[in-house]
């Protein structure tokens, strides 16, 4: 009997290692491809509509458009100001991108990527965008005027300002009525309730000095704030407002995302690297993986069907923070 039972219990034993073994290797990154974006100038925010398998990449005064099942290029939306964010409004088939430099959001139409309309929206700066569902509102968020703008993406037209408690960077939604927003200059977070359009609350980050990405465990109800001023990845529980632990990530972060099957968080560094984490608990993660990107890969978004990553970036001349003509791409890293 104790033969039987040893015997099981080294079988179990083995089991457990080979498992952590298949997690270690569905949690490691290799590189996969490039894809060749057309066009000059700087970049921000790429967004996935997952519903339609398409890709959007902010650059400079237009957004570069990827047929993911392809992964080509099916089209440019041009002849804007200075792009930031992009959210999509799949049941309007619309789309919407913050002009920042253009005091302005622009509306197309997903299936033509013809523009319908440019929003004049007041205040300065419009960075972040995103779609609340829960209230049918586009926000988009103004680093220049402390301030959210509301804008109704049926009637395309601004219904509303919120005053925020600092400069805006990355905001979630939870679809149930709130919406979660770094403030950059504040090192804390505003809470805004999409029903009445105000900020009901505020809680500070610290340790974490300079927020940028945020992402949002809706399970587990955890924020994940990435920050750059002390170089670290804060997990932050959404009911208390209180830090449940801080992780150190790589240099100049500006997003991160949360991919809630398998559980990992990954921070993109402008350093040339992203920064995986497993999530162990709710409240515990420990790293798994430091993915070499490429310098200035700053921002990403992972499509979730083939969990592969998309990271913007440019070559620039060595040395100097002047890009190569030519030379914007997608890095594309897959699941090993």
């Amino acid at each position: 009997m104790k033969k039987i039972f040893f015997a099981m219990l080294g079988i179990a034993a083995l089991l457990s290692v080979t498992a952590v073994k298949v997690m270690a290797q569905g949690s490691q990154y290799v590189m996969d491809k490039t894809i060749p974006l057309p066009g000059e100038g700087g970049y921000d925010y790429v967004f996935i509509d997952q519903a339609n398998h398409i890709l959007y990449a902010s650059h400079g005064t237009a957004v570069n458009v990827v047929d993911l099942q392809t992964e080509k290029v099916i089209g440019t939306i041009s002849d804007m100001k200075g792009v930031h964010g992009i959210a999509i409004v799949n049941d309007l088939n619309r789309g919407f991108i913050s002009d920042g430099k253009g005091n302005a959001v622009v509306a197309f139409d997903i299936k033509t990527l013809k523009v319908i309309k440019t929003i004049p929206i007041t205040g300065k700066g419009a960075d972040g965008i995103i779609y609340d569902p829960f209230s049918k509102k586009i926000f988009a968020f103004e680093g220049d005027s402390n301030a959210a703008v509301v804008v109704d993406p049926r009637e395309l037209k601004q219904v509303s300002s919120i005053n925020l408690s600092g400069a805006p960077e990355f905001a979630v939604s939870d679809g149930k009525g709130l919406v979660y927003n770094n403030l950059e200059d504040k090192s804390s977070l505003d809470v805004i309730d999409t029903k009445t359009l105000k900020v009901i609350k505020n809680y500070p980050l610290t340790p974490c000095g300079g927020p940028t990405g945020l992402a949002l465990d809706k399970e587990n109800q955890r924020l994940f704030t990435v920050c750059r001023e002390n170089k670290g990845m804060s997990v932050v529980d959404v009911n208390t407002g209180k830090i449940v632990q801080t992780l150190p990530i790589g240099a100049g972060v500006d997003a991160v995302i949360y991919d809630a099957t398998n559980k990992l968080v990954i921070a993109s560094n402008g350093d040339g690297t992203a920064s995986i984490f497993k999530q162990n608990t709710p409240d515990n993660y420990s790293p798994v993986q430091t993915l070499t990107t490429q310098y200035r890969a700053k921002t990403m978004a992972m499509d979730l069907s083939t969990r592969k990553l998309y990271f913007p970036v440019v070559d620039f001349q060595k040395g100097t923070k002047t890009p190569v003509a030519g030379t914007f791409k997608l890095l594309v890293y897959k699941p090993q």
